[in-house]
């Protein structure tokens, strides 16, 4: 049992398969982010096009 422990205390992997997945999730959210902003960019200047051509 003591060595289990020993080697459950030295193992990495979960760590790192859970720093990648934080990284993963980081990204996410940057990318999530940037569509979002551009979207209601796009959308700002669709409805200035609309209002427009409606004018005219």
């Amino acid at each position: 049992m003591k060595n289990f422990v020993k080697r459950y205390l030295r193992d990495s992997r979960g760590i790192t398969a859970i720093e990648y997945g934080l990284i993963a999730g980081v990204l996410a959210l940057g990318i999530i982010s940037a569509v979002g902003g551009v979207a209601d960019q796009l959308n700002t200047t669709f409805q200035t096009i609309s209002s427009k051509l409606k004018g005219s």
